[in-house]
């Protein structure tokens, strides 16, 4: 981060109760910056997860404008730069991200059609995968705050819960050339603990139905039937797969029921 050709005006890291040397590590890093920005770690006493580390450090800033970076990503040097040449063509996008470089157990892979990210209105993709990475997004602290940050509920798709709220409400600005190194393929990672994302996708969907009652015709119709068909195709799934506990099989059937009572069928 303090390699940015663009840097930003202060640093704030967050170590969510670590048990090994991050603490000195990062002390050390601190201690050899000859730039100008401001540098602050907060040791958290208790981990928590993700979701509360990020929204720590959201609070803890001072500036407009908040840059994530997760432990296991690492920004290519031009990002901030980038991100605000791209902002300065539409002052008005609350957030603007940009292209991944995904690497996997030390190989570069090569992304699917259906991860393709983009800017403008990305309501629709939205709802079928996560296509921004918290690591990739420049957000305003303001917008950030409004949509109730990190949903620390959530163990997995909290990035999917946020950004689905932002783009239901706003559109985005994308540089389309890669701003980050994504690092997969670890066992630390939350989506190899989890037996179905979707699960928290509907959930979040849901939810977003009671919040958005303005939504758009097309959005909400896009909404309702993506409940009907994920609902559809996890409960199938299940039968075959995996035995959740019995309120998340019946929370799933009581999505579809009311998103299919709302559409009239």
């Amino acid at each position: 981060m303090l390699t940015q050709t663009c840097l930003p005006d202060e640093l704030v890291v967050v170590d969510d109760a670590s048990t090994d040397h991050t603490c000195a590590v990062v002390s050390e890093c601190f201690a050899q910056n000859t730039t100008k920005v401001d540098c602050r770690l907060i040791r958290l006493r208790e981990n928590r997860g993700v979701s509360h580390a990020r929204n720590v450090a959201a609070h803890a800033a001072f500036g407009e404008w908040l840059a994530l970076l997760d432990s296991d990503d690492e920004w290519l040097p031009q990002k901030l730069q980038w991100q605000k040449e791209k902002w300065a063509e539409n002052p008005f996008w609350p957030l603007i991200h940009g292209e991944e470089i995904w690497i996997r157990d030390g190989h570069f892979i090569n992304q699917k059609k259906i991860h393709k990210k983009g800017g403008g209105d990305q309501f629709e993709r939205s709802l079928q995968l996560c296509i921004i990475s918290p690591s990739a997004a420049l957000i305003k602290k303001s917008v950030f705050l409004e949509l109730g940050e990190f949903d620390c509920d959530y163990p997995v798709c909290e990035d999917y819960d946020l950004w689905l709220k932002l783009t239901s409400l706003y559109e985005v600005g994308f540089v389309e050339r890669p701003v980050l190194k994504k690092y997969g393929g670890h066992e630390g990672q939350l989506s190899h603990a989890y037996h179905s994302m979707d699960y928290w996708r509907i959930k979040s969907q849901a939810r977003l139905y009671s919040l958005r009652p303005n939504l758009s015709l097309e959005k909400k119709l896009a909404l309702l039937n993506n409940v009907i068909t994920k609902s559809d195709v996890l409960l199938n799934g299940i039968k075959k797969r995996c035995h959740p506990p019995d309120e998340e099989i019946s929370s799933i059937k009581a999505w579809a029921i009311e998103m299919r009572s709302a559409l009239g069928l």
